[in-house]
């Protein structure tokens, strides 16, 4: 039987095929992602030509450990392709993401790329949206207030359950690379992921939410019986 572990491998190693020497890459962050970087890297060790921006300072880290060849959006405005886990992902390759703390520079990157590749186990396909907690980041003024606006925002979309802010290291909050919080969404289903995005963005405390919508072309995803591609619609 595979293991999770072997399963994300392979979605992480088949999306290497989309890879061509000169591109330029996003490369996300979480544990099916961090696969995806260490085997960039061993194409890279072999002489493939890429230059590559980190969605965190963790898969910054594991590049250049890796010799991968690293720009930034501001040097490098424009991408070709972005390979990047999901917490969730629906039939219309809608996802939810964040689970790693890294929404905000995942967004940013792959709006700037032609092309955003998904690669994930099979467990992360789900029909509705939303049994994942949704994460949100938001700033540290006025938590309670924003917490507030959140909960009376999502129950006019149709959205109720526990809102937490995330816990970090010792009795500390979780804390962004922004330098931002992350409060975790248990809505259990979220009927209508659009109008949600939406109306979370109308909040004045948060900066952004794990809702990934209409920004992944393609998800790369294995299974028992074997890795598949999925491409939404219209993509």
């Amino acid at each position: 039987m595979l293991k999770t572990d072997d399963l994300k491998e392979s979605a992480a190693r088949a999306a290497l095929d989309l890879v061509t020497d000169g591109m330029r890459l996003g490369l996300g962050t979480g544990s099916t992602a961090s696969r995806f970087v260490a085997a960039l890297g061993e194409r890279v060790a072999a002489g493939l030509n890429v230059v590559c921006v980190p969605t965190s300072d963790a898969t910054r880290e594991q590049a250049a450990r890796l010799g991968i060849p690293l720009t930034t959006l501001d040097e490098t405005p424009r991408l070709d392709l972005t390979v990047d886990g999901a917490d969730e992902i629906d039939t219309q390759l809608r996802m939810i993401k964040g689970g790693g703390g890294a929404l905000l520079r995942e967004k940013i990157v792959a709006t700037a790329s032609d092309r955003m590749v998904v690669v994930a186990d099979d467990s992360k396909l789900v029909s509705v949206l939303g049994l994942y907690p949704l994460p949100v980041e938001v700033v540290r003024f006025g938590l309670m207030a924003t917490i507030g606006l959140i909960e009376a925002i999502a129950a006019e979309t149709g959205c109720h359950g526990a809102i937490t802010l995330r816990p970090g290291a010792a009795d500390a909050p979780f804390v962004t690379d922004q330098g931002n919080l992350i409060l975790d969404c248990a809505f259990g289903t979220i009927p209508e992921p659009e109008v949600l995005a939406f109306s979370l963005k109308r909040v004045p405390g948060v900066v952004e939410h794990g809702l990934f919508l209409g920004l992944a072309d393609l998800a790369i995803v294995a299974g028992k019986s074997g890795v598949r591609a999925m491409r939404r619609a219209g993509a």
